[in-house]
């Protein structure tokens, strides 16, 4: 049995070829730029050029590629863009369009002259990734799955905040299925809300093989819970500190006890260090969160979690867990800091940094191995099975039921 999983966050794409006749640990994996960070790069290259640009293709992750059609607009080039490939930068085309990116039909694309250089948006290129595999003679025309996680805000209505909008679909998903896997979800079976994930099924439309696609922060705490001395506590702390997003949650036998989603860029470690133990002792409100800009949290077990006990008190993942490496001031310096009782700073906590099979940078990958097995279970039994490790079961015990 092969599966392909995908992690594509803002930074990198993270690539691992599952294949149950070897260990994890030897399977073959690609850590390479992501999607958007390539189209910035691309774009910054038309900018110094003085290229127009058609960007077509579908909905994929926005940010740098965002930034940098932005860029190359003010700079006085055309970027033209169509409906679909727009909504990467907002669902709302007449922002897209304020940012000096003019939104143009099909045909409209069809009828520009040769000389506008077109850029295809896409979350996912399979082609691409087998003909990296294919050069060191490792052929993906068989595979049993295709897993791809990608971050998607979701289309929230004109009249709805996109945060709690993002928000209600996480507690939709925990209480319709208290597990990690909730968020994964096989192709047919996506949202429609779900306009990047929807997407990224089209962008998936010549691989041959059942499709499973998740978010990616679910991916990454699934990973994390993966590595050994994670899987062998009861409960745990865990949290993705995303480029972007920062989600964490608290775990326990029941399954998800607790979540909180907050943007990176708006909190600095004491602050996180508040939410966390505030997650961890129950006393977290959606309010706390959702008027500090971020998206919300909320507890679903009020027993609460003692910190202090082992070696460590949280689990953090995600390309930003740096920031519980650098050196702070411990008094939060965002005057925005939520009021009541998480106004004051709390005790530094002890992290601890998962590395399952012996790789953190393919943690999500792990994750949507895990949940391919819950997705497709005709396929568990040989994933169970490598997911064991050095014992004991291939799922801990928030997932196993």
């Amino acid at each position: 049995m092969r599966i392909l999983t995908v992690d594509v966050g803002t930074g990198t794409q993270d690539i691992y070829l599952y294949d149950a006749r070897v260990d994890l640990e030897n399977g073959f994996k690609l850590v390479v730029p992501s999607p958007t960070m390539m189209v910035h790069k691309r774009l910054k290259a038309a900018t110094r050029q003085g290229e127009a640009i058609v960007l077509t293709g579908v909905t994929m992750g926005g940010g740098p590629s965002h930034w940098a059609a932005r860029d190359h607009a003010k700079a006085g080039y055309p970027v033209y863009a169509t409906p679909e490939a727009a909504r990467t930068f907002d669902d709302d085309l007449t922002r897209v369009d304020a940012d000096g990116i003019r939104v143009i039909s099909e045909d409209e694309v069809a009828a520009l002259p040769d000389s506008v250089t077109r850029l295809e948006l896409r979350d996912f290129d399979f082609s691409a990734i087998s003909q990296a595999f294919g050069k060191f003679g490792v052929s993906l025309d068989t595979l049993d799955a295709v897993a791809v996680a990608v971050f998607d805000h979701g289309a929230a209505p004109p009249d709805v905040s996109d945060r709690q909008f993002r928000f209600d679909y996480l507690d939709e998903q925990i209480r319709a299925k208290n597990r990690l896997s909730a968020f994964a979800f096989k192709a047919n079976d996506v949202p429609t809300m779900m306009t990047r994930l929807d997407a990224m099924v089209d962008s998936a439309d010549d691989v041959d093989a059942p499709l499973v696609v998740m978010d990616t922060a679910p991916a990454a705490i699934l990973g994390a819970t993966l590595d050994p001395k994670v899987k062998s506590r009861p409960r745990a702390l865990i949290a993705n500190v995303g480029n972007f997003h920062t989600l964490a949650f608290r775990l326990g036998p029941k399954g998800i006890e607790g979540v909180f989603e907050h943007h990176t860029g708006l909190i600095d470690l004491p602050k996180l260090e508040v939410l966390l133990h505030a997650l961890a002792d129950s006393s977290l409100e959606h309010k706390d969160v959702f008027n500090d800009h971020g998206h919300g949290a909320l507890i679903y077990e009020h027993e609460p979690l003692s910190l202090g006990d082992g070696d460590f008190d949280v689990v953090v993942t995600g390309p930003r867990r740096g920031m519980f490496n650098a050196p702070q001031d411990r008094n939060p310096k965002n005057t925005d800091a939520p009021s009541g009782p998480l106004a004051s700073p709390q005790p530094s906590l002890r992290p601890y940094f998962p590395a399952p099979f012996g790789d953190m940078m393919i943690t999500g990958c792990f994750g949507l191995l895990a949940a391919v097995a819950d997705v497709l279970p005709e396929l568990s039994g040989p994933i169970l099975e490598s997911l064991k490790g050095d014992g004991g079961s291939g799922t801990p015990p928030w997932e196993s039921g």
